[in-house]
């Protein structure tokens, strides 16, 4: 590996890293570096010179699908920069947006970094004690929100905002007499005062290196951390990770893509909005209730060449899919499961052949073809999952489907993905190969060649915002990312992540126990369970902690009492009525407690060594969720 620095108009000076939001890092370069490091203004330069006149944001209003073209989009968000400057955006302070995706989140966003702003995101179901937190540390001049609902969310904390000068409302009228609050439409009428010289120069005083995406982490071990990403950061990922996607330009093939996963993530983030513009891709918005049930309406509606989603997402299409089969007449419900059994042979055995045999292609043809059609993916060919692992009952649902899952691998810290999988770049249950230009090191492996996943190259971040001993923890002083992730590497460069470092169980005799793999053992051996959680770090023995699948709450996305039809189905099976949790647990139902005790001996049966078995479980009467604390 090597490491050097770029002199970029005589001012790359500083650190490799920073924890201010205003300051440089010297750009890193590696003689595998693909290209040299530029900002987002000449990326969407680029874009509009090829794709100006395509379709580039759609969004359903009024029961119509109404589109905004690349070059309507590029002059909107140079409307919301030359808008926030009027409202006194400072260099180096942020754009904070409070809202669900929507062409106005692009605006804001692109017009932000146009302006020499920063912008980040703050998730909707956001307490206004976590949106004080962000706004306050990102030193805010404006937040932009939807609704009122998330307005009253800043009005109660504003005074406690020293920075804060503006809040801008879009889909929604603000209340009267409120002051310093605008719509979107006054926004752009206020930068219709500035000249667009004016921005012109602040936008060719731009550098790479300079930050304009804070990305906060989920904040499970103290208060979020900011994530700082250059935007060399960004149009390195959005158009080398894409690449390692298989993501093609619009002159090959315009992609279409549903915007729905929360942009406060640096996932969608990327997916969505950085790498749209570099490829010229139509990104169609869901809506609001896109997760409580409306999204496969608008896959239908919009048929995604590409979707992305976390693997709860898959594994509720998953569920549904199950539910329905189940429901459906004997003839057709035996349809399904030949045809993908025959797909998941096929795709097994050979999964990169595009000469099927008959079965295989009778199989896709008469049923499949059409179950894909009625998810909305009748002409996707890229489907991705990241964020979280992926069970291997899904992988292979889909499979069955012939729906791949295509992997990525990265942190927010790295921006996004630093290895990704492709329809030409697949390995089963593997998070893919490298990206270009991108580095990794494994650190200190053991004997199965298991390590610390370390990460080095362009896209990792410049630091955490004003958390220099956090950010000492993450990099070492060569710049490589500590992830934290324990994982291996194939002959081939494919990565497969085994587990986290600090999830390693030591017990009492001093054994080291990964529970990851021992955790989804149990969850493939039942599928009734929705979490299992193992339990031995200085014991004298290993102990789970179970939790069962149970439909949630579509307003407070709360898990309820009540159990999903697939685990109603498992109790059927194994000999009980029970069709809630706490009539199993409050019952302790005794076909239930058997079937998982039966279930778990499997799983003890094929341990390594008798530390790895699990001697001691419970199910608890409620899932594990972010309102119940856990």
């Amino acid at each position: 590996m090597k490491t050097a620095n770029l002199n970029v108009s005589q001012r790359c000076e500083g650190a490799l890293w920073t924890t201010r939001a205003d300051g440089r890092v010297r750009l890193r370069v590696d003689a595998l570096s693909p290209q040299p490091p530029y900002t987002v203004h000449r990326m969407f330069r680029e874009a509009l010179g090829r794709y100006g006149a395509l379709p580039a944001l759609g969004v359903k209003r009024r029961g119509r699908w109404e589109r905004v073209t690349y070059a309507q989009y590029y002059e909107r968000a140079r409307g919301a920069a030359k808008g926030f400057l009027k409202l006194g955006l400072e260099p180096a302070h942020c754009v904070a947006i409070l809202g669900f995706n929507s062409p106005e989140w692009f605006f804001s966003a692109v017009g932000t970094v146009f302006a020499g702003g920063i912008v980040t995101g703050i998730y909707t179901t956001s307490s206004p004690e976590a949106c004080h937190y962000i706004a306050h540390d990102s030193r805010a001049n404006i937040v932009v929100v939807d609704t009122r609902r998330q307005l009253d969310k800043i009005l109660q904390i504003w005074r406690d905002l020293p920075h804060l000068k503006a809040v801008v409302i879009y889909e929604e009228p603000p209340p009267r007499g409120a002051s310093s609050v605008y719509t979107m439409e006054e926004v752009m009428e206020l930068g219709r005062e500035l000249p667009e010289e004016t921005l012109d120069a602040i936008i060719a005083a731009q550098q790479p290196n300079q930050c304009c995406s804070l990305v906060y982490t989920s904040g499970t071990t103290g208060n979020p951390k900011g994530v700082m990403l250059s935007q060399d950061s960004i149009t390195w990922t959005a158009r080398y990770g894409s690449q390692a996607g298989d993501i093609q330009p619009a002159e090959v093939q315009q992609e279409v893509v549903v915007s729905y996963l929360p942009l406060s993530h640096i996932a969608a983030q990327m997916y969505d909005l950085w790498t749209g513009i570099q490829w010229g891709a139509q990104v169609c918005f869901a809506q609001p209730d896109a997760l409580k049930g409306s999204l496969v309406t608008t896959l239908r509606e919009v048929e995604p060449t590409s979707h992305m989603g976390v693997p709860r997402v898959w594994e509720k299409i998953m569920e549904r899919i199950q539910e329905l089969a189940a429901q459906s007449g004997f003839l057709r419900r035996k349809m399904l499961l030949w045809a993908m059994s025959v797909a998941l042979e096929q795709n097994l055995v050979c999964p990169h052949s595009d000469l099927k045999p008959l079965a295989a292609r009778l199989a896709d043809y008469l049923v499949l073809a059409g179950v894909r059609r009625a998810l909305g993916f009748a002409r996707c060919r890229k489907n991705f999952y990241g964020a979280a692992p992926m069970t291997a009952e899904t992988l292979r649902f889909f499979l069955g489907l012939n729906i791949p899952l295509y992997a990525g691998y990265g942190l927010t810290e790295s921006a996004g993905p630093h290895f990704m999988s492709s329809p030409c770049n697949y390995r089963l249950y593997s998070s893919g190969r490298l990206v270009p230009g991108c580095q990794v090191k494994l650190l200190n492996p053991d004997a199965e060649g298991v390590g610390e996943v370390c990460l080095w190259g362009a896209p990792c971040f410049m630091g955490y915002l004003n958390m220099e001993d956090k950010t000492r923890e993450a990099l070492d002083t060569d710049g490589w990312l500590r992830t934290g992730d324990a994982g291996r590497l194939d002959e081939d460069g494919f990565l497969y992540i085994t587990g986290r470092l600090k999830e390693l169980i030591i017990t009492a005799g001093g054994e080291n126990v990964a529970p990851v793999p021992i955790e989804e053992a149990v969850k493939t051996e039942l599928p009734i369970l929705s979490n299992a959680m193992l339990v031995g770090d200085q014991r004298k023995f290993l102990s789970m902690l179970l939790t069962l699948k149970c439909t949630v709450d579509p307003d407070t996305l709360e898990p309820t009492d009540r159990l999903t039809e697939k685990a109603v189905e498992f109790c059927q099976r194994v000999g009980s009525k029970a069709s809630t949790v706490s009539e199993i647990v409050g019952r302790r139902d005794e076909a239930v407690y058997r079937a998982i005790a039966e279930g778990i001996g499997r799983v003890n049966a094929h341990a390594a060594a008798r530390p790895h078995r699990v001697q001691k479980w419970a199910i608890l009467e409620r899932d594990f969720s972010i309102g119940g604390g856990s």
